[in-house]
Order: C-alpha cells, then sequence, then structure tokens
C-alpha cells in the first residue's frame, strides 16, 4: 500500500446513502480514509478543514449542489483535486465542473476501481504541484519575507503584516518613500500566499504615457490605434491566477482609474478596441510613496478607487527610521557587492566609516546603501573602507530632536516635526508613536505625510 493512499482522506458527498457505503467501502479497501456525508450543507462546514486531501461528489442534491461544493473546495484549498459524480442527463453540468477546476467526472453507474484509479492520480498531481511551488519558493532569492532584511520594530510590524494578508486575496496598498523596498514587499506578499505558484507580474504606472499604459494593462486588438499591427494581451490577462503588482498608482492618469475600478469591481476585462469582455481572477497589489489622500483632495487621484485599492495597508518606515537594521543591511549588501566583484580588496567598513554611515540620514533608504556599498567596493583599495571612501555628499549627523530658532513656524509645522522625530526614537514602529503621543494611527500618518 502506498504512502499517499495510506494518507489520503477522501470526503465522500452523496445523498445516496446506499451509494456512498459502497463507495466508502471499496475506497477503504484500496487503502484509502474515506469520510461519508449525506448532507451538502454539513459537507461544506467541514471542507475548510485541511485534513482532508480530495473531495469526491454527487453534482445533484438538495441544499447546495455539487458545484457549489466545488467552488468552495477550490476558494479555501485550490490544491486540493475534486471529482464529481453525474448522471447522464447532467453531462452538460459535468462538463461545467471541469471548466470550473473538478479534475475529472464520472457517470453513474461506475466501478470503485475506476474512482480509485482517478483519486490517484488526482493525488499525485497535487503532490507534484505542492513539491514544484515549495522548489519555485526556495529558487525566489530575495522575494519572500526571509529576504526582508532587519527585525526592528518597525519591519517587525511589516513582516507581521504581510504574513497575517498573504491569504487573505484582498488589495493591498504598500505606502511608503521611494527606495524603502516596497516592490519586495509586494513580492513577499504573492509568494507567502495561495497565489504564490500563480504569475506575479508588475507594472510601473509611472513609466509609461497614458496610452500606452492602457494597452499594456488591458490589451488591445488589431487595428484598435496606430501602430496596433497586432492583438496583444494585457498585464491584467497574464497575471489571471496570480498578483498584479501596480508600481507608483498615484502617477496614474484619471481616466484609466475609472477602468481600473471598473475591473476592480467587476472581474472582467475588455481589451482597448474589443468588443467582448474577459473574466479575470486577480489579486491587486499597489504601492506608492504619494500621499493618496491629498491627491484625491486636488482631484488627481479617485476617492472610490482608493477606497477599494486600500483594504488594508501596508507601512514601510524609512531608513532613518529604522537605524537599528543599519548594521545587518550593510553587511548583507556589502556581502553581495563583494560576490558580485571577487576581485575587490575590500572586506570590511572601519569604525568610523560605520558611524558616519549610522549618521547619515539616508534620503534615498534601502536602495540608496545599497548603491553607497557597492560604490565602496568597486572603488575601494584597502581591506577597509575608511569615511574618506564614502561619497562627499553624506551630509553631517543631524540633530537629534526638533529645534527651534529662527522664524516662528505654525504650530502643525511643529507637530509635524515632532511626530517625525518620535517615529525615529522608537525604530519606526508606528503603532507604539501613535500610542506614545496619545493619538491614533490616522492622526499620525496625517502628520508623516503619508495618507490614511
Amino acid at each position: 500500500m502506498s504512502e499517499r493512499k495510506k494518507d489520503a482522506r477522501v470526503l465522500l458527498v452523496d445523498d445516496d446513502r446506499a451509494l456512498l457505503e459502497t463507495l466508502s467501502d471499496g475506497l477503504a479497501d484500496a487503502g484509502y480514509d474515506p469520510v461519508m456525508m449525506v448532507s451538502s450543507t454539513e459537507a461544506a462546514a467541514v471542507l475548510h478543514k485541511p485534513e482532508f486531501d480530495a473531495l469526491v461528489t454527487d453534482l445533484r442534491m438538495p441544499g447546495k449542489d455539487g458545484i457549489g461544493l466545488l467552488a468552495l473546495s477550490r476558494r479555501v484549498a485550490p490544491e486540493r483535486p475534486v471529482i464529481v459524480m453525474t448522471a447522464h442527463s447532467a453531462l452538460d453540468s459535468a462538463i461545467e465542473s471541469i471548466k470550473k477546476g473538478a479534475y475529472h467526472y464520472l457517470t453513474k453507474p461506475f466501478k470503485v476501481e475506476e474512482l480509485s484509479l482517478f483519486l490517484g492520480r488526482a493525488l499525485d498531481e497535487a503532490k507534484l504541484r505542492r513539491e514544484a511551488r515549495t522548489l519555485r519558493r526556495a529558487l525566489r532569492e530575495g522575494s519572500s519575507l526571509e529576504n526582508v532584511i532587519g527585525r526592528g520594530g518597525g519591519m517587525r510590524e511589516v513582516c507581521s503584516l504581510v504574513t497575517r494578508v498573504a491569504d487573505a486575496d484582498v488589495p493591498v496598498l504598500i505606502l511608503g518613500e521611494t527606495g524603502t523596498g516596497k516592490g519586495l514587499v509586494a513580492r513577499a506578499i504573492h509568494n507567502e500566499g495561495r497565489r504564490s505558484s500563480g504569475p506575479f507580474v508588475t507594472l510601473s504606472c509611472a513609466a509609461l504615457p497614458e496610452q500606452l499604459l492602457e494597452s499594456e494593462l488591458f490589451g488591445h486588438v488589431k487595428g484598435a490605434f496606430t501602430g496596433a499591427t497586432s492583438s496583444r494581451r494585457g498585464l491584467l490577462e497574464e497575471a489571471d491566477g496570480g498578483t498584479l503588482f501596480l508600481d507608483e498608482i498615484g502617477e496614474m492618469a484619471i481616466g484609466l482609474q475609472a477602468k481600473l475600478l471598473g475591473v476592480l469591481e467587476s472581474g472582467v476585462v475588455r481589451a482597448v478596441g474589443a468588443n467582448k469582455e474577459v473574466a479575470v481572477d486577480v489579486r491587486f497589489v499597489a504601492a506608492t510613496h504619494r500621499d493618496l489622500r491629498a491627491r484625491v483632495g486636488s482631484g488627481q487621484f479617485r476617492e472610490d478607487l482608493l477606497f477599494r485599492l486600500d483594504v488594508v495597508s501596508v507601512e514601510l518606515p524609512s531608513l532613518r527610521q529604522r537605524k537599528g537594521d543599519l548594521p545587518e543591511l550593510i553587511a548583507h549588501f556589502l556581502e553581495r557587492a563583494r560576490r558580485a566583484r571577487p576581485a575587490s580588496p575590500v572586506t570590511r567598513l572601519s569604525p568610523d566609516a560605520m558611524a558616519k554611515m549610522m549618521d547619515h540620514s539616508w534620503p534615498g533608504n534601502v536602495r540608496e546603501l545599497e548603491h553607497v556599498l557597492e560604490r565602496l567596493v568597486v572603488l575601494g583599495t584597502n581591506t577597509e573602507a575608511g569615511p574618506d571612501d564614502l561619497p562627499r555628499t553624506f551630509a553631517a549627523a543631524e540633530p537629534q530632536a526638533p529645534t527651534f530658532s529662527g522664524a516662528v513656524e505654525p504650530l502643525e509645522a511643529i507637530e509635524r516635526r515632532y511626530a517625525t522625530w518620535a517615529l525615529e526614537q522608537l525604530d519606526g514602529r508606528r503603532m507604539l508613536t501613535a500610542e506614545k503621543l496619545d493619538i491614533d494611527r490616522k492622526t499620525l500618518a496625517r502628520l508623516l505625510g503619508g495618507g490614511s
């Protein structure tokens, strides 16, 4: 008896108890662990449990039918194989079930051996898909939470939120300054979730003019516009079954925002110049360094689209707000740069150079840090890089607290400076900062200029 059969627990659902008992006895003899249910409603209540390796269900039953059970099983456990049973009169429904993700259908009457054969094949294929997904995850260097460097308070909050939201399949809005790693977090959300075996498609909304961006997103048919010499699928269709990452969503033209909102609400896409719509199953992750609330106020961003995208927001701290992570980040990027240029003599930073790095304000965030360390490795001539090897643009240490001199400022400007300073002192931990300042997170976000 194979390990696969011995461990496979199969949920059998049919309102015909006699048939269920026959199938159950036959599958048990074949080495499976069958569980019978005559009520489709009761079966629906247990389908979320991971203990069931496969589902075998009749199509026509009182209450929830087999198509409904199939849809529920696919939603809560996409890799669980489903085999449907049907009479000749319901053959059209059986074929429809295949289109909706069933592994196979059997027309009554059939032999238990036939069901056992298809169950074995389905379970073997599911196992291979799981192994392939695990391998793909292992090969995706720099794209999962394990590769998010830094475990200070601010990044712990980010990683915790990513873990909780990865499988939720709702839109996520990633907020943060340029260079803070929004793309890395978007990939982590995809790779940690149930869509990890599907495509991860990225589009920068700031890189293309409106017409080209629309064509990239929605696709076009031949002759739809000047230069459209052939039809092309859009990225929304390319991302079907996976995740679409819309980077710099705040730069999208207002007219195109309306079309994107339509896809979020309806789940269908119409290519430029096409007459037919195509259904898509896409998880949306968007990112911006802009204050989208302010852009809503100025008429540059649709409020209804913001509501749709901002179901869950992930706010990334700037590098100056997570100085405690700097030594680990420096070690990581220095080692990466050395692997790319093994002939370089540079192996470490002097204490003075490290102190200067710690004092720097890092306006370019992690991206700037990576480039600085690449420069040190490329240009360095000694084993130990000193402060003179750092870029001349490095600023001196900034004041550690707000100062009050010169012209009198508006009170809100002082509040903004103090909130920024407090966040830096508390290692980028927004929840703790809001608590210490005795304000809610929305007020803190407004003071920091981060939107909602």
